[in-house]
Parts: structure tokens; C-alpha cells; sequence
């Protein structure tokens, strides 16, 4: 049984055999006599690292154009890097898992009924994988890790900052998102930079487990003290958004947080507190939420619309919408339409309902099927479960050394349950400000196994770390 589990989740794949008899592996070092004799290039990884703080650094704030551009120099840095690698290491099951499921992306548009319109997006997936393989690499460094974890967690500061600032003066609404009859009609979502609620609470859920995990990695209490001063400010932003499916995804990331720190400090506890600490913990969560769902009238209203079916309009308006991307799917079940909302947005009006138009499946799940079909999701669940799996053993093993490197790993394993939690009535994380973020939170696990196998002394793990 257990070794049928190492086999599905790859945990025992012999990479360092696979890497001496792959052709296309080989050419993995051909650039690596110019990059010595290059002075620039001996700044490679914190040059990498610079680029992918500039994603972070403007995708709240500039059009996804730019970060299209930023993403293309990614992807074509990381081959430069590539090529002249000397170490040619760092190949993990999840960049396996992720370059298969780019082939069957790119196997659906090449079956897809709108070839012209899939190819774009495969063009934009491609951008993100090579971004995520660039983070995997450059986030192997735990120096470099934390920088660009830092940028990411002051860029959100001041996108949340300006969110309560909305709340405080006001905002216009850009769109119908509440019922017009609705008693939250007039109560103001905030959107920040991002200019829609749902996605800045999509764009927050990775900032508040970071943020959290800063507080225990971060040395210093001015740090730490600024690590929860970004805690309740992300948090709080994140609660004005009004935004159910951000909501849910707070609440899996937080209760998340919570097991895995349980799991994490309960080898010291003593056996009292080993007993009662996390029911107490989560008791007091729970007893939040209810109470704050009885006594504070628009937290109320808004858990209560998502119970009374297709009374609240953006309950009916989903409804419709996936009953016409189920219709798509049973159409094209095995490879989908072709990846991307071009493709989405050409074939959707054929089955839509009158009225309700649509730019996506407002379902992460439904969306991978609709654009990869019955492969494609299966791909994407293994993925996911190669992931979580790499990420809990990467975890056991920090937890032996008492690295605080470990908090990091726990953040990125609660914010991809969060990201797929609101993900799933919902599918902002298809836009670049949130996808960054997905494969940046895979990245950073995927970057912790390469270290974990080149030995302790490389990660610079000792005691003193946790101190």
C-alpha cells in the first residue's frame, strides 16, 4: 500500500537517473564555459530573483500587457539560466506533473475547434509555467526567498492599505456586484487597485499566510511586530471585500495554518496542552465566525445569500452559467476546447443562456475541464496531489532540524487549499495578479526539495535558524 502511494505521488522517482538518459536533459549546461567568463551572469540567481520581484512589484498596479512582458523575460531568462547551468539540478515530480500538463494543454489546442483562439492561450499558460519554473529555481535560496517574499508582503500592504482607505472615503462601484435588491446594495465593497472585490480577496488569501508565517520566520520583534501589523491589516481588507468565495478561502487557509502549526509545536507542548490546544483554537474560530454572523448585520446578509439558491442574483447567475459549460463539456469531454478565456469566450455564446454572458466558468474545477477535459483535470488533480504530498514531507523533515525556513512551506500549503477553496465558485485565479501568485505558492514548495536532497549544510539549517 505504501509503495503503491510513493509510486502515484512520485516520491521515490529516480530524477538523477532520468536526467543521465533524457537527449533533451543533455543540453542542460551547453552555455555553462560563456557563463563563467560572463561577469554579469555571476549574479544570475539574484538577477532571476530581481525579475520575479517585478512581477509582484506591479502586476496590482499596471495592465496585464506589461505583466505579459515581464513574464516573457522571465521565461526567457530562466533558459539562459538553464542552458548554462552548471549543477543542472533542480528537476522535481512537480515540474514533471506541470510539463505534462502542458503537453496535454497543447494537445487540446491542437484538437480544439478554435485552434487560432486556444493558441493564445496556450501562449499565456506557457508564460506562467516558465515563470513558476524560474521561482522554483531562484526560490531554492533561502536568502533570496525571503526577499522576494518580502516584496510580495509590503506590495500587499499597500494595495490593503488602499483598500481601507476606500472603505473609510468611499469608493464607486464598477459593477453589479450585489443584488440591487439586496440589503448590502448600497455597503461598499472595496476593490483597491485591482478593481473587483472577488479578486482582491483572491489576491490577499497568499499575503495573509505569508504574513502570519512571518511572524514566527522573521527575526526581531520590530519585524515581527510589522509581520502582524500586515496580518490584521491583509486580513481585515480581505473582510470588506464582502466576497463569499474569499471568505471561504480565508477561513480553509487560516483553519490550514492552524493544524499545521498544531503539527508543527506539539512535539514540545506538554501533554495537556497536546491534548486541548488545537480544540480550543479552532473552538475559538468557530465561535467567531458564528458570532460575527449573528451579530454583524452585512457579514450576516452575505452568509445567508449564499443558502437561498437562485434568489440572490449571482448565485442565479452562476447556475446558468455552469449549466451551459456542463452542456460544453459533455460536447467535448475527453481533451476540451482548448485552453484560455479566447477560447472560452468563442465558444461559450453557442450554449449560453440568454442573458447571461460570461468570460469564464466561475469554477476552477469545471474550468479545467471545459478547456482540457477528463485529461486535463486528472493531470491537474495529480498535480495537485504530487504538491501537497511534496510539501508534507518536505515539512516532516524541517520539523526534525527546527528550521524557521518550515513556516514559509505551511504558508504556501494553506494558501493553495485557500486559492482552490474560493476557486471553486469562482475563477479569478485566472487572472495574472492572482496566477502569479498560484504558481508562486507551487513554486515555493517545489523549491524546497532540491536542498532537502543536497544536504542540511546547503539550506543552512541549524538550530540557530530557529532562534
Amino acid at each position: 500500500m505504501n509503495s503503491a502511494w510513493q509510486q502515484i505521488t512520485l516520491s521515490n522517482l529516480p530524477l538523477d537517473r532520468w536526467r543521465s538518459a533524457s537527449y533533451l536533459y543533455q543540453i542542460v549546461g551547453c552555455l555553462t564555459p560563456w557563463r563563467r567568463g560572463s561577469w554579469l551572469m555571476q549574479w544570475g540567481e539574484a538577477l532571476g530573483a530581481l525579475l520575479v520581484c517585478l512581477v509582484f512589484a506591479l502586476a496590482p498596479f499596471v495592465s496585464n500587457d506589461l505583466v505579459g512582458l515581464l513574464l516573457l523575460a522571465s521565461g526567457a531568462f530562466w533558459l539562459l539560466l538553464t542552458l548554462s547551468d552548471e549543477a543542472g539540478a533542480g528537476v522535481t515530480p512537480i515540474h514533471l506533473l506541470v510539463l505534462l500538463y502542458w503537453g496535454i494543454s497543447a494537445v487540446a489546442t491542437a484538437m480544439s475547434p478554435v485552434k487560432a483562439a486556444a493558441l493564445v492561450g496556450l501562449v499565456k499558460l506557457t508564460l506562467y509555467l516558465l515563470f513558476f519554473a524560474l521561482m522554483a529555481r531562484v526560490l531554492r535560496s533561502p536568502r533570496l526567498r525571503s526577499w522576494i517574499i518580502t516584496v510580495y508582503l509590503h506590495v500587499a500592504l499597500v494595495v490593503s492599505i488602499y483598500g481601507l482607505r476606500q472603505w473609510i472615503f468611499g469608493a464607486a462601484q464598477l459593477a453589479t456586484w450585489v443584488d440591487a435588491e439586496s440589503t448590502l446594495a448600497k455597503t461598499t465593497r472595496v476593490y483597491s487597485y485591482l478593481g473587483n472585490p472577488n479578486l482582491l480577496a483572491a489576491y490577499l488569501v497568499p499575503a495573509i499566510a505569508l504574513s502570519i508565517a512571518a511572524i514566527f520566520a522573521w527575526r526581531g520583534w520590530i519585524c515581527k511586530a510589522l509581520a502582524v501589523v500586515m496580518f490584521g491589516v491583509n486580513s481585515f481588507c480581505l473582510i470588506l471585500t464582502f466576497s463569499r468565495g474569499g471568505w471561504i478561502g480565508f477561513v480553509v487557509m487560516f483553519f490550514t495554518f492552524l493544524l499545521l502549526l498544531f503539527y508543527w509545536f506539539s512535539v514540545n507542548l506538554p501533554p495537556f496542552w497536546r491534548t486541548w490546544s488545537l480544540p480550543i483554537l479552532l473552538g475559538s474560530m468557530a465561535s467567531f465566525v458564528v458570532l460575527a454572523v449573528l451579530f454583524v448585520e452585512p457579514v450576516r446578509d452575505r452568509v445567508l445569500s449564499m443558502f437561498v439558491g437562485r434568489e440572490d442574483s449571482s448565485n442565479n447567475f452562476r447556475l446558468n452559467v455552469w449549466a451551459a459549460v456542463k452542456e460544453m463539456i459533455a460536447d467535448r469531454p475527453i481533451l476540451g476546447i482548448g485552453p484560455g478565456n479566447t477560447a472560452f469566450n468563442k465558444v461559450y455564446p453557442l450554449y449560453m443562456r440568454p442573458r447571461f454572458t460570461a468570460l469564464s466558468a466561475y469554477s476552477v474545477v469545471l474550468e479545467v475541464l471545459v478547456e482540457t477535459g477528463f485529461i486535463g483535470l486528472l493531470c491537474f488533480l495529480w498535480l495537485l496531489l504530487v504538491t501537497f504530498n511534496q510539501g508534507w514531507q518536505q515539512l516532516r523533515r524541517l520539523r526534525e532540524f527546527g528550521s524557521q525556513q518550515a513556516f514559509w512551506l505551511m504558508a504556501a500549503i494553506a494558501s493553495l487549499l485557500g486559492m482552490l477553496a474560493h476557486g471553486t465558485f469562482d475563477t479569478v485565479l485566472y487572472r495574472p495578479e492572482v496566477n502569479t501568485l498560484w504558481w508562486f505558492m507551487i513554486a515555493l514548495i517545489a523549491s524546497y526539495y532540491t536542498n532537502l536532497r543536497q544536504g542540511i549544510r546547503d539550506w543552512g539549517l541549524g538550530t540557530r535558524d530557529w532562534r
